[in-house]
Order: structure tokens, then sequence, then C-alpha cells
């Protein structure tokens, strides 16, 4: 019998409504580039930043041209640019290379970029600086805060500045996680050790510090930096992440990745973690800090966990990197009502394992991230939880594969407005660094086929 061709159409939508999702669409990764070591960079760490002309800003935690001798190689900030050609490969550049302690910079860079309005990018280097913490015997720096400042015309050379070294001891020591800004101007963020309280370390001095960063009134004068909140370990909390979620009053939430309950016992010591909130009260430079959640570790509760994100309720969503069912990392809700806070663990990770970031959200309310391990070859994978029915509905987009593409997604991802997923993975790709790759730059796409069912 012959079949019109609207009658072919019609069987093919019919089929169609009878396949699985995964087999209509699917989501596909490139890797834009591949980090080669040495001078080039290698294992890219943070989250990433776009521009309004596709163009990517991120940081390689080890690598660059830099001298900065001692334990820690320097890292490097570099921009990728898209292709003028669909199908040519991204151009990379760097954008700076860290020259250590003794030019009074950074080294090896840590967490995520931020972008102003204006087009400058700040972050954050672990070490160096002018500060004088000692690191097995040997002066490393404190930390610093940088400003990276676009060329005034296009191709010139961007500018590096130093914001601020920290100082270790009362001040901060090696400050992590992400940058924010508030309606101001200021920066807020955190360090992992200093702040003069608490012994959570053997090697490293105190238990870690919220701080903010202002800037003067002068344009290109000093900006002063102060402490808002140093933790003492224990039951207080101890090694908190930056990136922090600002909600009224002026108050923020955030969360710390040790501490918190005394009989938990997390990857790195003493505490499963906390969230807590930072509010600032009638006195002058004087915060009220409040735990919300001591995170309990085990098969019922995470351990260690990431940034928050807020969702348009107001509750905050995040991940642990331990805890839950088989010890693989859980996805949290912390909601509020009549000033409690309630914690659910909405999904408990098992084939894919060890989430590593804060998550992103997109328009419709879905949260998207990345797991280190797990999958069909262990590469990790990336992953959406989507709002449905009251509930929530957990799906695995994209498993790794390793060498020559990526392996372990680390940090937080980002969307673009077509809804790609773009991030880092420390490892994997085509360059040669140990423990196989040196890391990669990433895109995840959703593609619907159009290849036809049936054949003319």
């Amino acid at each position: 019998m012959k079949v019109s061709y609207h009658s072919r159409i019609t069987a093919i939508a019919m089929f169609a409504l009878l396949l699985p999702h995964s087999a209509l669409a699917q989501w596909k990764e490139s890797a834009l580039y591949s980090f080669q070591g040495g001078k080039d960079g290698y294992y890219p760490t943070g989250g990433l930043v776009l521009d309004q002309f596709g163009n990517i800003y991120g940081v390689t935690q080890d690598g660059g041209a830099g001298s900065c001798g001692g334990f820690f190689s320097c890292g490097t900030v570099y921009e990728l640019s898209p292709p003028a050609r669909r199908g040519d490969p991204w151009t990379k550049t760097t954008l700076h290379n860290f020259q250590g302690v003794k030019e009074g910079d950074g080294i090896s860079p840590s967490g995520s970029l931020l972008m102003d309005d204006a087009g400058n990018l700040y972050g954050m280097t672990a070490y160096g600086g002018t500060g004088g913490c000692v690191v097995l015997g040997a002066i490393e720096g404190c930390g610093t805060i940088f400003e990276m400042v676009p060329p005034k015309t296009k191709g010139g050379e961007w500018t590096e500045k130093v914001l601020y070294s920290f100082k270790g001891g009362t001040d901060g020591f090696a400050p992590n996680g992400a940058l924010n800004f508030d309606g101001e101007g200021n920066l807020y963020g955190a360090t992992v050790f200093g702040g003069g309280k608490g012994t959570c370390d053997v090697l490293y001095q105190y238990c870690g510090t919220v701080f903010v960063l202002s800037p003067s009134d002068k344009d290109g004068g000093v900006w002063t930096e102060k402490v808002l909140y140093s933790f003492e370990g224990g039951n207080d909390g101890a090694y908190p992440s930056g990136g922090f979620v600002f909600g009224g009053d002026g108050t923020f939430y955030g969360t710390t990745e040790m501490g918190g309950n005394s009989k938990c016992s997390g990857p790195n010591g003493v505490g499963c973690g906390t969230a807590f909130s930072l509010t600032p009260t009638a006195r002058p430079g004087v915060w009220d800090k409040k735990i919300i959640h001591r995170f309990l570790g085990g098969s019922h509760d995470g351990g260690g966990p990431s940034a928050p994100t807020m969702d348009v309720s107001g509750a905050l969503l995040g991940t642990t990197v331990g805890g839950g069912l088989d010890g693989f990392g859980t996805i949290f809700e912390l909601d509020e009502a009549e000033n409690d806070w309630t914690e659910t663990v909405l999904y408990t990770f098992y084939a894919v394992a060890h989430p590593r970031g804060a998550l992103a959200s997109d328009r419709s309310g879905n949260f998207y991230g990345a797991t280190c391990f797990g999958g069909p070859v262990g590469g990790g994978a990336i992953f959406e939880l989507s709002p449905e029915n009251l509930g929530w509905t957990f799906k695995d987009l994209y498993f790794f594969k390793g060498s020559p593409n990526g392996e372990c997604p680390i940090g937080t991802v980002t969307l673009d407005e077509s809804g790609n997923i773009y991030g880092i993975t420390q490892y994997g790709g085509t360059g040669s660094c140990q423990g196989g790759g040196c890391g990669t730059v990433f895109k995840a796409m959703f593609e619907t086929p159009l290849t036809a069912i049936i054949t003319h």
C-alpha cells in the first residue's frame, strides 16, 4: 500500500511519542580548549565568566610563565574567544601570569572570577601577596584579591591590580570560593584559614573568616578590608566557603566545610559542616551570626556543603561532597518558617559521586551541577534537578569520558541565554600532566536529532 507524505509524517510523530526522551534528544559535550601544562597553564579551577560577546574567562591554579618558587605553581588568568566560523577552534589568550611573593603578586588562583558592569574581572589567589604566612618553613604569602582591567583599545593588554594582600593571624589566610558584590560595590568573600580563633589544622592557623573589601572614594584608591566574622571551629563551624546568598535586611547566607557537630567526622577532620547567616546589627561593624543547620553526615544527611543557591521561594539549595546513603554526597534544601530552618535531603548520589561546587539555576527554576566521579567510565557527570509535581526530579545529562575530552568537572557550571552549560574539568583533555590530562573548558548542548526514521 502506498503511504502519502502526510501519512508518513504522522507515523513518525506517533512513533516519536513512544520513544524515550533520550532517543529524541540528548546532551552533547565538546572540549572548547585543552590545557597543555607548563606555560599554557594546567588544572583549571572555579566557575567561568561569560561576557556579552561570548568570550569566556577563567583561571588555572597551576602553570603559566611566572616563576614563583616554593611549593606552589603560579597560575594564570585566561580568556577563550569563540571562532569566527563554526567548527574552527576557540582562541585562548593568557591575560595574566601570576608572579608570586617576590613581586608582591598572587600565587595559585582559587575559586571563581566575578565581572562588573564595566567588564573588570575580580578574583583571588590562595597564596602570594605581601603577607608573611609560612607554609612548611617558607614564606608563601597569605593570599590576595586582584582585579583584571580590560584594555582601552581592542587587542591591548589587560592590567592586573592587587587590591588586597591578606596578613594571616587575626586577618584572613587563603581566600577561596567566590566573591559577591553588594549594591554599593563592596566585595564579600571568605578565607579558609586565619581569623585568630580556633585550632582547626596543624599546618595552617585558625578556622577562617568572612570579610568585606570596600573601595576608596577616590578612583584608583586603596581598598580597605574588614573581617566581619572569625570562625572558632568545633560547634561554630570551620573553613567557610565563599559565594554568599544575599537575602533581606542585609542578611547573607553561607556554609562552612567543617565543624558544627563534634560527633561527625568530615573528610578533613571534626564536623561535617554548617550553614549560617550573618546579619548587620544596630552597632556599626557588628554582625549577628547564626547557625541555621549543622550537617550530620552518615546515611541521612550530607557532609562538606558547597555554597548555597536561593530559589524563587527563598529556600537555599546546595550540594555536599560527602554523606548520604553511600557517602557519595547529597543535594539539600534549607527552608525557613517562623524563624526556624528545616533541612531536607532532596537527592542522594549513588551512580555519580562527589559534587564539587554550587548549583546554577535557569529561568524555569531548574538547577544544574557537576560531579567529579561516577558514570560509565568514572569521569563524572553534569546533572539537572527540576521541580515537578511539588517534588524534584533528578537527571544525569552527560557522562564525561576522559581524554581526549574532560574528566572530573569541578566548580559551579555557567549557563548562557540559550541554556548551554559551560564549565571546567580538572583533568582530561589532550595535554600531558600527572593524573591524566591537564584539564579542559567544556560546553554541553542539548540537541534534538532531525534524522528521518522512515526512508523514501
